[in-house]
């Protein structure tokens, strides 16, 4: 594909260069180099190579929030996602965060000879080697050891998920092979890798026999739902957590009295993937309110107009991203809730890195906790949640 096919997919020439995507860009409201408007009119005006070549190119969050204004329905996350497909074949990476750690991984899952150990976090979780209930693990067992010196626990979600589709009656599946979804590879603009774990893990859950895939990661799932129709054929009926959650809430026991009587208010942060994305924003809400003694207070930015954690695909990580996660977690602050509540596990590593780097807060007093909508309905539930 080349610039001008990827004009025309993503309507890039409707522009009106009107500059309302710039005008609500995250990021561009902290560095003035970065500007959505400008990198679509270096495209129109056939600037291949100023544009191919430019390291704010992976800056983009692909929060979504620039195409939600758009009135001439430009998809430029889209767009900035196979230029980048372009800039990768000539060499072109953004910088990558924790030493390109993480890419390497997901590049060696790509390999169909790689057997893992990845099931070694199970205990407590009643799963089946035969179900039709798949759950997506995704990349938490990798990020365990990376993020456990700020105190977040990736396995932990995941382990607390399983819990839940256990209160629900569910014994589902885990694949002790399952690959990365590909996600941030494919943000990145490695769509050759991207194409072999998708490929890898959809010959799996085909030869698995699994029906459903439930998903905790808002990422794993917008992959599965979105892109991996593009490359490969998956016959499931595909479900993040908590829209299974909030259609089974009838069923469910949940308590008042949580582990940490002094959690009375929360607030949600809506991660990208999972709302402007996915379009999914009351599932969690409605999770939330069902537990008895929790009041839940929106920020002022909420829903639709949610800001992003400040970090996409692991990439170009940089005081911005930190400005924006501050942002955030003093919108957070002032609602006067005690949690922040998230359904996505990269949010709550980004705003546990914002609250660890000092450097970054400039005298803002940004310290609360942080919990993930798993970890608080296993919580409610009754069980002994994992934190």
């Amino acid at each position: 594909m080349n610039l001008e096919d990827i004009i025309k997919e993503t309507k890039t020439y409707y522009c009106l260069e009107c500059g309302k995507c710039t005008a609500v860009c995250p990021v561009s409201r902290y560095n003035s180099n970065f500007s959505p408007r400008l990198m679509l009119e270096r495209a129109l005006m056939g600037y291949r190579d100023e544009l191919i070549h430019d390291r704010e190119l992976f800056s983009c969050l692909a929060c979504y929030a620039c195409s939600k204004l758009c009135p001439s329905d430009v998809d430029y996350p889209v767009f900035t996602q196979k230029v980048r497909n372009l800039a990768s074949g000539e060499g072109e990476h953004g910088d990558c965060a924790h030493s390109g750690t993480l890419h390497s991984l997901m590049k060696l899952m790509s390999r169909s000879d790689i057997r893992q150990r990845r099931l070694d976090w199970l205990d407590g979780c009643r799963t089946s080697e035969k179900s039709e209930v798949l759950y997506f693990v995704g990349c938490a067992p990798y990020f365990q050891p990376v993020f456990e010196d700020i105190e977040v626990s990736p396995v932990n979600i995941a382990r607390n998920s399983i819990k839940i589709l256990n209160a629900l009656g569910i014994e589902p599946m885990v694949l002790p092979n399952e690959r990365c979804c590909g996600h941030d590879l494919l943000w990145t603009g490695d769509v050759e890798t991207f194409k072999k774990l998708a490929q890898l893990n959809a010959q799996m859950i085909k030869e698995s026999g699994a029906r459903k895939i439930v998903f905790s990661c808002p990422e794993g799932y917008r992959t599965f739902k979105i892109d991996y129709p593009q490359y490969v054929e998956l016959d499931c009926e595909l479900m993040h957590i908590t829209e299974l959650l909030a259609q089974n809430l009838a069923t469910l026991s949940l308590r008042a009295k949580l582990s940490n009587p002094e959690v009375k208010r929360v607030t949600y942060q809506d991660p990208c993937r999972l709302g402007r994305h996915l379009g999914i924003y009351e599932p969690p809400r409605e999770i939330i309110k069902a537990i008895p003694g929790i009041e839940l207070t929106e920020m002022e930015h909420s829903g639709d107009e949610s800001i992003c954690c400040g970090t996409s695909a692991w990439t170009n990580c940089n005081s911005y991203s930190k400005d924006i996660r501050v942002e955030r977690l003093l919108e957070a602050k002032a609602t006067g809730a005690e949690v922040l509540v998230t359904s996505c596990p990269k949010c709550q590593i980004h705003f546990k890195c914002a609250m660890v780097d000092k450097s970054a807060q400039k005298g803002s007093d940004i310290e609360m906790k942080v919990m993930d909508i798993a970890t608080l309905v296993t919580d409610a539930l009754g069980g002994k949640s994992s934190e």
